[in-house]
């Protein structure tokens, strides 16, 4: 067979070839909540024996999408970073248009509709509040999304006196608009999403729903968010 006269073609062949298995599909989807997750985990949660993850996760990092390290005895993973993530994402929200099909039990139904209601994507907030907390902002003029995403001299202000830092070193823009796969619009993401993200979590403003990604708004956070950006129809 003729090589491909494309250079970037092999590379791109490789990357979604580590797509193309469920049991790695569904260990990327969970690490996107941003936490580092043991092999041991992911297998439970993928329902595969442990060496079986552990085979899969190895392909993973290789392939740069898992960053690893290890603490005594465990080995521990993780997205390598906002790319990756913003990869995964891109990728649900492509293949499950819609949220996906009907889940089989109730106890399905009800986690999906609690990712629906609010979750975190990687390290910002998703769901039905992230689409409400990038509409709220841009209706009090303090995100631009009429060409592309892009904090205002308010939003940039917002974010001071909110006292959530806005750290704008590195390649990873400032404000970026990520498709959400459930409620296929754009919500907030880039640093400020990630600053917002912790520092609702940080406030007490959402917390998080068992172990997966959902987060549900808790009282003080209700306040803040009617409050400061209107959002109300999630709580």
């Amino acid at each position: 067979m003729a090589a491909s006269k494309e250079p970037g073609a092999p590379r791109l062949a490789a990357l979604a070839a580590l797509f193309a298995d469920e049991t790695r599909a569904a260990c990327l989807l969970a690490l996107l909540d941003g936490r580092a997750w043991t092999a041991g985990e992911l297998a439970r949660h993928a329902g595969v024996a442990a060496s079986t993850a552990s085979e899969h996760l190895g392909k993973l990092v290789a392939g740069g999408l898992l960053a690893e390290e290890r603490q005594g005895r465990h080995r521990y993973v993780r997205l390598a970073d906002a790319p990756a993530a913003q990869l995964v994402e891109g990728l649900a929200a492509y293949a499950v248009p819609g949220g996906g099909e009907r889940p089989p039990t109730l106890r399905a139904s009800s986690a999906r509709d609690a990712m629906a209601r609010g979750r975190t994507c990687y390290d910002h907030l998703a769901g039905r509040l992230g689409i409400a907390v990038a509409d709220g902002m841009a209706e009090r003029g303090l995100l631009r999304v009429d060409a592309g995403f892009s904090l205002t001299d308010a939003g940039l202000g917002w974010f001071r006196v909110l006292g959530a830092a806005l750290d704008p070193g590195g390649r990873r823009p400032l404000a970026r608009g990520c498709l959400d796969w459930t409620e296929r619009r754009v919500h907030l993401a880039g640093v400020a999403g990630a600053a917002l993200c912790r520092h609702a979590f940080a406030s007490g403003w959402v917390e998080r729903i068992g172990s997966e990604r959902a987060v549900r708004v808790t009282g003080s956070g209700a306040a803040f968010f009617s409050a400061e950006l209107g959002v109300r129809e999630v709580f």
